[in-house]
């Protein structure tokens, strides 16, 4: 590994900013799909729009397990490469790969199988069932080809690099987007495909994502061994990857869900008005927190590679550096959301109701996003340093022990903005807990980092 990707030496911020910055634009990328989707089926007429609507559950299921596999397969390579020793990174990088084609495999043949009856107990019939079902059957035959990019750019930026993995992301998701309006619509000799045109623009477009970012692993990081695991180190890689992939999933579905729950609270409470609010804040908030989910992923590497080398004081020094940026991050966009909140709801909705409870959202909520970030960007760096079930912790600690409990007492007391106002509380103090966890996790001493490796390895 070149000095320059080696990120136990040199400026731990630099290296942040430098695995950093070109993740913001690919999660931009991967954002502007689902939108891409919503607004061309949306065209198509309601029951299109219905039948993607339906989908989301499925598939943020599914990203969520390929985005576990993902950091599972980050930690344990990066803490190898801190640790040396390219035989073990190999096998481990290897195996990570076969992991991630097995299960998703797996999951797309029963996925694939149950289709109908499966969205048909989630309430949908008729033309609409018909639509969903034809989708999904094309999106199941595209589910390794999402799960493996996934992870071999989990393996890229545990080898230091985040600039090629973004790359292709990005040329991936514009290249979807392409997709989505020609075979959508039709375009030439090219029929109208409707909702099947999205789901093969999305196989196309991940055919190219996977070839990318595998041929990156296979050609330049030369990660890849030819030689198949034994039944005992494939078991050894399995028990480490999991160990980390495993709570990385579930993590990654908590916030779905617990925001799920809240959008029901204010459904059934509040009416239509405080829940299209509700749908627009958070799609406004969700774009301008893109840096700091960008961080989230460039602290992976950072913490791993140094906690394999056994320099826990770097370590620190990223979670340190990373929990301050977020937090001005979340001040900054407290203040922008308080003088210009008005001008980013007008791009999503003209009814005055809705936009004066969606700019009460941003006004309580954007000043604390911060500490959000903070529980976002922990949780990973727990995870690179094989503390995964400690990152689940403090995941559920925000969603389910603060975020919808504080909702519903706020629901029992008065008007939705003391929902904004119990959602901003959660994020308060969940992050101050979980800043204060994460570094007492890396400063336990009580097993050497390289000790812990060689188990892993055997």
């Amino acid at each position: 590994m070149s000095k320059s990707r080696d990120l136990t030496e040199g400026s731990v911020s630099g290296h942040l900013v430098r695995l950093g910055l070109p993740t913001i634009i690919a999660v931009a990328g991967i954002l502007s799909v689902s939108m891409a989707d919503a607004y061309f089926l949306g065209q198509l007429g309601t029951d299109e729009l219905a039948a993607i609507s339906f989908t989301f559950p499925v598939l943020m299921v599914v990203a969520s397990l390929g985005i576990g596999m993902a950091a599972g397969a980050a930690s344990v390579v990066s803490r190898a490469i801190g640790r040396g020793g390219q035989a073990n990174i190999n096998r481990l990088a290897t195996d990570s790969l076969l992991i991630a084609f097995i299960v998703s495999t797996v999951v797309a043949i029963v996925g694939w199988l149950t289709v109908r009856p499966f969205f048909a107990m989630l309430g949908a019939d008729g033309a609409v069932l018909d639509l969903v079902t034809g989708y999904m059957r094309l999106w199941y035959l595209g589910a390794p080809l999402l799960a493996v990019p996934m992870v071999a750019a989990g393996l890229i930026r545990a080898n230091g690099d985040a600039v090629a993995p973004s790359v292709a992301m990005l040329i991936g998701s514009l290249l979807n987007v392409a997709l989505d309006a020609i075979l959508i619509f039709g375009w030439g000799p090219i029929p109208e495909l409707g909702i099947l045109g999205a789901g093969w623009a999305q196989i196309f477009a991940r055919i190219f994502s996977a070839s990318v970012t595998v041929a990156i692993v296979v050609f330049r990081e030369r990660l890849i061994t030819w030689c198949l695991p034994t039944a005992v180190e494939f078991t050894r890689s399995l028990g480490s990857i999991a160990r980390v992939g495993v709570p990385a999933t579930f993590s990654n579905m908590i916030n779905p869900i617990s925001v799920s729950v809240v959008t029901a609270i204010l459904a059934t409470t509040y009416g239509k008005e405080a829940v299209a609010a509700f749908g627009v804040a958070t799609r406004v908030e969700a774009f301008t927190t893109i840096p700091m989910l960008a961080l989230s992923s460039a602290i992976g590497p950072v913490a791993g590679q140094n906690w394999g080398r056994d320099r826990r004081d770097r370590t620190r020094r990223a979670m340190r550096d990373t929990f301050w940026f977020v937090i001005l991050c979340g001040l900054i966009l407290g203040g922008s959301f308080f003088m210009f909140g008005d001008v980013f709801v007008a791009f999503f909705t003209s009814d005055s109701v809705v936009e004066n409870l969606a700019v009460s959202y941003l006004t309580f909520v954007g000043i604390t996003l911060g500490g959000y970030g903070v529980v976002i960007t922990a949780s990973a760096a727990l995870n690179a340093i094989d503390k995964a079930i400690v990152g689940l912790l403090i995941t559920v600690l925000r969603s389910f022990v603060l975020y919808v409990p504080l909702a519903v007492a706020a629901v029992m007391i008065g008007p939705p903005w003391l929902v904004f106002a119990g959602i901003a509380l959660a994020n308060v103090l969940s992050g101050a807990v979980s800043g204060v966890l994460a570094f007492r996790m890396a400063q336990d001493v009580r097993k050497p980092a390289a000790e812990g490796l060689a188990a892993e390895v055997g």
